[in-house]
């Protein structure tokens, strides 16, 4: 009775966690757009996100809300490269959305499946199945024809999208490997992220020249009630996100987070052609999203069916703590 009454509690987290990544994804594309628009400091502001991270679950340790082990050096340096590739992925991610429009930024980050399954060759995972190789190719032809009818191509852009991509994927994998094997919760996760985050994050906003004008260029900025919504906006979701991803990836799996990125990417691709503006309509563009968001979804649902049919491991949360 007891186990069933976990796994009813897992099913609910489970669900819970991939929901939670969704919206959080899809609001942080938009509102890292937003400021990127007015404050082209990507690093300064990834650099931000962490410490505000860091130090909120610090806080939360010691008011006793947050549910975290202290610091561990064999732990830490066992998660130095899940840091090292998340602030690669996101230090590009913002870097590509300088240059890349909404819709195509978000049908180059539907190329992570196609890693992710390569990752999973390479790791001994064996082949996918006909309908996920195929809806993995579709996705591909989609993004080539939207690129070739898009008239604000932007190679930085697009170079930095890729690159992110790769990121990406060797993060997801290294999250669910270290949440799995370390017994670690997706709050203990964050908190290493940060606070190993803020060296490397600081010694290249000083080594790239962004330190100090960066932060006189937001001081100057914050004047403006609107900006200065959207800095903390950035700055809290920042949060929101990191927490549901590694929630997501641990609960579920790094395939369930990357399935719920391209389900998200269905509603990010329909909204950017109408806010924050940036895009010049082409038929060309319009049909290869269309076969690039038609891929991801059947993609999604050929790896539904796939865990359908087999009886995942699902570590949640609460069991992490129990170890």
């Amino acid at each position: 009775m007891e186990s069933r009454g976990d796994a009813e509690i897992s099913q609910v987290l489970s669900l819970f966690a991939a929901i939670a990544y969704g919206i959080a994804s899809l609001a942080m594309v938009f509102i890292n757009k937003a400021i990127l628009m007015q404050y082209a400091h990507s690093m300064t502001l990834l650099t931000l996100q962490q410490l505000a991270t860091a130090l909120l679950i610090h806080l939360g340790r010691v008011l006793g809300y947050a549910k975290a082990k202290d610091l561990n050096l064999l732990t830490a340096k066992r998660l130095l490269p899940v840091s090292i590739f998340y602030n690669a992925n996101v230090a590009f991610a913002l870097a590509s959305l300088k240059g890349v429009n909404i819709p195509m930024y978000i049908a180059l980050k539907r190329l992570t499946p196609l890693a992710v399954l390569l990752a999973g060759l390479f790791r001994g995972r064996g082949k996918p199945s006909k309908q996920v190789s195929l809806s993995v190719m579709l996705t591909a032809v989609g993004v080539i024809i939207a690129a070739i009818g898009d008239f604000s191509f932007d190679l930085f852009g697009y170079s930095m999208a890729l690159t992110s991509v790769f990121f990406q994927t060797m993060y997801l994998v290294l999250v669910e490997r270290s949440g799995a094997e370390d017994g670690l919760s997706s709050v203990e996760i964050m908190f290493y992220n940060s606070f190993l985050s803020l060296p490397f994050l600081l010694f290249l906003i000083i080594a790239t020249g962004e330190f100090p004008s960066s932060l006189s260029l937001l001081f100057a900025k914050s004047t403006s009630i609107s900006f200065l919504v959207i800095v903390i906006l950035s700055l809290l979701m920042g949060i929101v996100l990191n927490y549901t991803m590694f929630l997501c990836t641990i609960v579920n799996s790094a395939l369930t987070t990357t399935i719920v990125g391209v389900l998200k990417g269905v509603g990010s691709t329909t909204l950017g052609f109408v806010l924050l503006g940036g895009v010049q309509i082409h038929g060309l563009n319009v049909t290869g999203l269309v076969i690039n968001t038609a891929g991801g979804v059947w993609y999604s649902y050929a790896k539904y069916q796939e865990k359908k049919n087999k009886s995942p491991r699902i570590i949640s949360d609460v069991e992490s703590h129990r170890r």
